[in-house]
């Protein structure tokens, strides 16, 4: 069977990584995509390294099996062919700055007027409305402004942004989400919409539990390290040749991991549930590690596994790559140049779906305006 999104077409305007993570997700799914770039230097990511070859590896993990072309939206002759692109498009995705798609003469009003089957999805820093609007914004000021840095490190130590550019790819899976949704509501109204999403709303998002503290304590959270705050212990913990990461949320796997460790806590009014062990968590990671750190990781995680508590190692990423369940789920997956030889290694699809493909290749990313006489072949004959 095909793909779920086969037959869609995106035409994806976005750069860098909030909105290409969208169209990405996109195409996974089985949707064309055609990426407008800038003639001349097209997507900054472009220039991100590492490179391979003199191409960047990131920016051909992003933009893999998306087909290029180059156009000046200020040009009449390239507004001709993008006009007739939106004539032919599913979903139109842009990354700019609020405003700059209304000078151009491309804002929401007009498309819908001139294409109401279009689906309109804008990633931007801050979002179309709000006093902070046309403010630019970046990943790491998202982080920081909604929140996460505060929570990120340890306590005591500096403001730390987490180690991936987790509101850019936030942000941009709910902006697949969003056009997700607006194409369920097409197929009934026959009528696109407009999904507008901010990389700091998408950051403020994935922060329940803060909100929850701060607001029902009234003392805003710090940071915790590997702690998760609501659930002891659930953590890094020291073994004698390094971390490794345990997990008991609730009172049963807590009595299975006193078991498991030979710690005679059962029964201590001090870890009598999750919230008296959330008060205790310090004193009772002292007490796991003067147990965990008489062996190996490999000693504990298997004879925690085999007790049934959650545990596992702290992975670098060259040990994520070959980790058998990652290997068998395909989430490691050829990235192809051009003459169709691996190239470059990239995340797979986390979205598994029945009769649909997940091959454990993937089209190249294109070269810049790589596409264009495919592209404008393809608009003749519509």
């Amino acid at each position: 069977m095909p793909a779920a999104l086969t037959g869609l077409t995106v035409l994806d305007l976005t750069q860098v990584l909030a909105g290409p993570v969208a169209a990405r997700a996109l195409g996974d799914l089985g949707a064309t995509v055609i990426k407008v770039e800038r003639p001349g230097s097209g997507d900054d990511a472009r220039s991100f390294p590492p490179f391979k070859d003199g191409r960047s590896a990131w920016h051909a993990a992003l933009n893999r099996g998306k087909k290029s072309i180059a156009l000046d939206l200020k040009a009449d002759a390239d507004r001709l062919i993008f006009e007739g692109l939106l004539a032919r498009c599913d979903v139109l995705l842009e990354s700019f700055r609020p405003g700059v798609m209304d000078r151009l003469g491309y804002g929401w009003p007009v498309l819908h007027a001139d294409f109401p089957h279009l689906i309109y999805g804008a990633v931007s820093g801050f979002g179309q409305t709000g006093p902070d609007a046309r403010r630019p914004g970046y990943d790491v000021v998202a982080q920081a402004r909604g929140g996460l840095m505060a929570l990120t490190g340890t306590p005591g130590g500096p403001a730390l942004r987490a180690g991936a550019p987790v509101a850019d790819y936030t942000a941009g899976l709910y902006l697949a989400q969003g056009v997700l949704a607006a194409l369920v509501d097409r197929a009934r109204s026959g009528r696109g919409r407009m999904v507008d999403v901010a990389l700091l709303d998408a950051q403020l998002a994935m922060l329940d539990h803060a909100v929850a503290m701060g607001t029902v304590t009234g003392q805003p959270p710090g940071p915790d390290g590997s702690r998760l705050p609501a659930v002891a212990p659930s953590e890094a913990v020291q073994a004698s040749d390094g971390p490794f990461v345990l997990a008991a949320g609730n009172d049963r796997l807590f009595e299975k991991l006193c078991i498991a460790l030979g710690l005679p806590l059962v029964g201590d009014a001090r870890f009598a549930d999750n919230a008296a062990r959330c008060r205790n968590a310090r004193l009772l990671n002292r007490l796991i590690e003067a147990v965990t750190l008489d062996n190996t990781r490999a000693h504990w995680i298997a004879r925690l596994t085999a007790a049934g508590i959650p545990a596992g190692p702290v992975h670098e990423i060259d040990q994520v790559l070959k980790d058998p369940q990652i290997v068998a789920r395909n989430m490691v997956v050829d990235v192809l140049d051009r003459n169709g030889r691996a190239a470059y290694k990239a995340a797979g699809n986390p979205v598994k779906m029945s009769d649909a493909p997940d091959p454990t290749t993937r089209a190249p990313a294109p070269d810049l305006d790589g596409n264009r006489g495919e592209i404008l072949r393809w608009l003749e004959q519509g």
